[in-house]
This record gives structure tokens, C-alpha cells and sequence, in this order.
């Protein structure tokens, strides 16, 4: 896995070259003007935008503690509760650093400091990503049906569609979530029966994560937790949201981006999900700041110059800035990044669970 996981660096490494190579000689690039760009931007509001990033970690962290409320009741702003707050910090830290195979430190992390089965976390990190893509989707739905601009924005019928299938596949997944709650085992052996006939490992591991699903969805207890989880989802995406649209109007000298509306920033912002579905360490950044740059110039007419300034922080914003206060945490908790994303990816394999991750299809959030 690891010589396969080098060879898909060295072969996107190559196309990130060979497209800088290419727009060198394709596009007009100031260097002195991207830099006046990021001078004359607000950094009051990046600032924001930051704060807004740190503040969704906090809620992050009393979602989790919600999911572990029937097995460890954690009192609020405990040493256990920042224990919580530390591992998605420190885990997202990791993923930053390391890519999507550390996605496995902050379940890792929480069973250990709470003294809990790791696969116990790994059901609530399953369920507290059907969580996110829910309130992903309704806010992105929501809006690109109601915005006044909905008309104005770039292939409207084409975003109109994919709003309609957001709500239909949230709804979806939660008749889905409904039936694995009710009878996980049965729609676990059903599954693993009819893949079983297209791939033996397929089936098996599709099997596996519906019973882990339908364990983190045991840790749901009543109907007033499923409703404070999706508040609190919504309030999360909703910070997060905001974190994007205030970074990118933070560009004052641009037009484009200082004006654009709430609709154009959630298409920004789904392209910049997509870009982050293939997160591999370091060469992965580029890519997203090229993929956003590139929406921004193609569908906004924003200028090359200030696309790219905006890719660049809007990554640094929503994606990295978490990087200083986890380093800190993990530093001052005496946790090695390396070292502890080995040992979360040699306990998820001791449990049969290699990767949180589904291989990244050809483009996502």
C-alpha cells in the first residue's frame, strides 16, 4: 500500500508540474500584482475567517461528546471534554500533514483517553461524517434554491439539479441511516450477499462498515440527540461556510471576489471540497489552490493575480491554520504526529479497519 500510495504521489507530482509548465506559457501572470493583491486584502477579515475555522473545531469536539454520551458521560470543559477537543485538533493537524491516512488519530486518540474500544470511535467518526455530508447538503441545497441570484449563477439549471439531488440524497441517507438503526445486521448480510458476487473483499468491507455505522448510530439514544447533532452539524458547516465567504471577499481590489454572494461562494466552496477528496501531504495543497483559482477565474472572471491569492489563503484559512494550535497541543500532550499515525493505522488494521477514506473518485467536496 505504501509503494502504491509513493507511485500516486510521484504521478501527481509529474501532472502538478507539467500544468505549471503548461500555464507558464499559457496564461499572464504578474508576480508584483498577485503580491499588491494579498497586501491590499482585509486581514480583519481573514482573521475572522480563521477565527471561524478554530471555533468549529470547539463545536466539533461537543458533537463528539454527544455521540459518546450513552457509553461515557464527559462533563463540560472537563479535563476528558479538552482530551476530546485535543484529538480533533491534534487529528486534523495530522491530516493536514500527513494526508488522509492519519484520519485514524482522533478516533485513535479519544479511545485512548477514554478508555474506549477504538472501534467504538471508529463508528462515531462514521456517523459523524453522515452527519457533516447531511448539513453539507442542506445548506448547499437550501441555498442555491432560494438565493435571490440563483439565476445569475454559472450553469443554473446544472446547479439547480445538483441541489435537487443533494436534498434527494440526504434524504436518502437518512431513510438508509433509519434501516441500518432498526436492522443493521440484516442490511449488512443483504449487502455483503449481493456484492459478494462482484469482489469477496468488496463485500466484506462494505459489510463492515454498515455494522460499524450501525454502532455509532447506537450511540444516538433518543430523538433530541439526533436533532443536537444536526444542529450542531449545521451550526459547524455554517462557520465554516462563513470562514469561505469572508476570505474571499477579503480581496477588496478585486471585484469579483470582494462582492461575490453567499450562492457563487458555495460553488467556490464545493470546488474546493472536490479538490480535497485525493489529499496527499504537501502536493495536495497545490492542487486545491490551482482547482480554486481556476473556478474563480472560469466562472467569476476574477483576474488571475487575486484567484490565485484567494485559492492560496482560502486553503490556509479552512485547512492549515489549525496546523500551529496542533503542533502546540501535541508538543505540550508529548503525542508524535508520525508516530501516533502509525499506531492508529496499526490498531485500525488489528480491528480490520485500514482506512476511514474511500478511494477519492474522480472528483467530490
Amino acid at each position: 500500500m505504501k509503494k502504491k500510495t509513493w507511485i500516486l504521489y510521484l504521478v501527481v507530482g509529474l501532472a502538478l508540474v507539467a500544468l505549471i509548465l503548461y500555464a507558464r506559457h499559457k496564461i499572464n501572470f504578474n508576480w508584483g500584482v498577485f503580491v499588491q493583491q494579498l497586501k491590499l486584502a482585509d486581514w480583519t477579515m481573514i482573521a475572522i475567517g480563521v477565527a471561524c475555522i478554530w471555533f468549529g473545531y470547539v463545536v466539533r469536539a461537543f458533537r463528539w461528546v454527544l455521540f459518546l454520551k450513552p457509553v461515557k458521560k464527559i462533563p463540560l470543559f472537563s479535563r476528558p471534554w479538552f482530551d476530546v477537543l485535543g484529538a480533533q485538533v491534534i487529528g486534523f493537524t495530522g491530516v493536514a500533514l500527513l494526508g488522509r491516512p492519519a484520519d485514524l488519530v482522533r478516533p485513535y486518540l479519544v479511545s485512548r483517553r477514554a478508555k474506549l474500544p477504538l472501534s467504538s470511535q471508529v463508528a462515531v467518526y462514521v456517523v459523524e461524517r453522515m452527519f457533516d455530508l447531511g448539513a453539507t447538503a442542506l445548506i448547499f441545497s437550501t441555498v442555491l434554491f432560494f438565493a435571490p441570484d440563483r439565476a445569475t449563477l454559472p450553469h443554473p439549471e446544472v446547479l439547480r439539479h445538483i441541489a435537487l439531488i443533494g436534498l434527494v440524497g440526504t434524504l436518502t441517507l437518512a431513510v438508509l441511516a433509519t434501516s441500518i438503526r432498526l436492522s443493521g445486521a440484516a442490511v449488512a448480510g443483504v449487502s455483503q450477499k449481493v456484492l459478494s458476487t462482484l469482489s469477496e473483499s468488496l463485500a466484506d468491507s462494505v459489510s463492515a462498515k454498515i455494522l460499524a455505522f450501525r454502532e455509532g448510530l447506537d450511540m444516538l439514544a433518543s430523538l433530541r440527540d439526533v436533532i443536537s447533532a444536526l444542529l450542531l452539524s449545521l451550526f459547524m458547516w455554517g462557520l465554516i461556510t462563513l470562514a469561505y465567504l469572508v476570505t474571499i471577499r477579503a480581496f477588496v481590489d478585486s471585484p469579483p471576489l470582494h462582492t461575490i454572494t453567499l450562492a457563487c461562494c458555495l460553488v467556490l466552496m464545493a470546488a474546493g471540497m472536490a479538490a480535497s477528496a485525493l489529499q496527499l501531504p504537501f502536493i495536495g495543497w497545490f492542487t486545491q489552490i490551482a482547482v480554486l483559482a481556476a473556478a474563480m477565474q472560469q466562472l467569476f472572471a476574477a483576474a488571475w493575480e487575486p484567484a490565485l491569492g484567494c485559492g492560496a489563503l482560502l486553503l490556509i484559512v479552512t485547512f492549515l491554520s489549525v496546523i500551529p494550535i496542533g503542533l502546540t497541543w501535541a508538543r505540550f500532550d508529548h503525542v508524535s504526529l508520525r508516530k501516533i499515525s502509525e499506531e492508529s493505522e496499526d490498531a485500525g488494521a488489528h480491528i480490520g479497519v485500514e482506512s476511514l477514506t474511500p478511494p477519492a473518485p474522480a472528483a467530490k467536496p
